[in-house]
């Protein structure tokens, strides 16, 4: 596995790979790598003969200084679980590496952005599309890897590469859950015990609640979910939208939409937790 930090050396390899005929994949990820990004760049070795992983915490997508700073920095682990994983290229560049000038492109990418995450994290989608849409333009890659929970974050990417017009695959992959049902991030590192025993809780719930919405309204099918959770005192649900799966615009009754996705942020501690469930597809 080549580890390459500069661009143009990164460049350069996707060159050596293209001249030779070969499909590229990228998978994008942000460090503190678990078992959910291996499903990922494992999928992505299935599917490519070059497998090109970023590792880089990108600090245009946060907007609380506080989560920048306590997001989980681990390195050597992650470089370890990418050679283990047969990835070709670990690009692990530095903040200047990626921004040797301030990138002040703005993205306008229309509702899919502005309602959920985009509404609760001003900046953060823009910050999002400006790294993706850099590695898009120095990987070029034929296919590229975001695992489901993030849910809202694919559907902005998709909306920015229409945008931008790039020639690519976005693979959308299965959400990764602990035995337990929480979904695998690299910030549960930061969960307290306490904290940590109860904020399985978020899935079962959202399980639970596919059997609730069968004879309740959307309605009291978001209410009960947002009682049910808060009921623990761990735990603080942000916001809890009963969307259509591709616009991701609130809905006011199931009948509404022939794809309904519920999509939760809980604040577990002071943790702040994502996760989905489909209803209907």
């Amino acid at each position: 596995m080549k580890i390459i930090s500069k661009v143009d050396l990164l460049k350069q390899a996707v060159r050596e790979a293209r001249e030779k005929q070969l499909s590229v994949g990228l998978v994008p990820t942000m460090g503190a790598l678990h078992e959910g990004h291996k499903s990922l760049v494992e999928r992505a070795r299935r599917e490519n003969d070059v497998v090109v992983v970023s590792v880089f915490l990108n600090p245009t997508q946060f907007n609380n200084a506080d989560d920048l700073r306590t997001y989980p920095r681990t390195a050597e682990a992650d470089a370890a679980l990418l050679e283990a994983c047969g990835v070709d290229i670990a690009f692990m560049p530095s903040v200047e590496d990626i921004y040797p000038e301030p990138d002040t492109r703005v993205f306008h990418l229309g509702p899919v952005a502005e309602v959920m995450e985009g509404a609760m994290r001003p900046g953060h989608f823009n910050g999002v599309c400006q790294i993706v849409s850099k590695l898009f333009m120095m990987v070029e890659p034929d296919r590229a890897y975001f695992g489901e929970k993030d849910f809202q974050q694919i559907a902005v990417i998709r909306a920015m590469i229409k945008q931008l017009g790039f020639n690519l695959e976005i693979v959308q992959c299965p959400c990764v859950r602990e035995a337990d049902g929480l979904a695998k991030s690299s910030r549960n590192v930061r969960l307290t015990p306490v904290v940590r025993r109860v904020a399985p809780a978020i899935y079962r719930t959202l399980k639970e609640s596919l059997n609730f919405a069968a004879d309740h309204t959307l309605q009291q099918t978001h209410d009960w979910v947002v009682a049910t959770i808060n009921a623990y005192p761990e735990m603080d649900v942000e916001y809890f939208s009963i969307c259509d799966g591709t616009t991701l615009q609130p809905l006011e009754n199931w009948e509404d939409s022939e794809y309904v996705v519920g999509c939760i942020t809980v604040y577990c501690g002071d943790v702040r937790e994502i996760d989905n469930i489909t209803y209907k597809k």
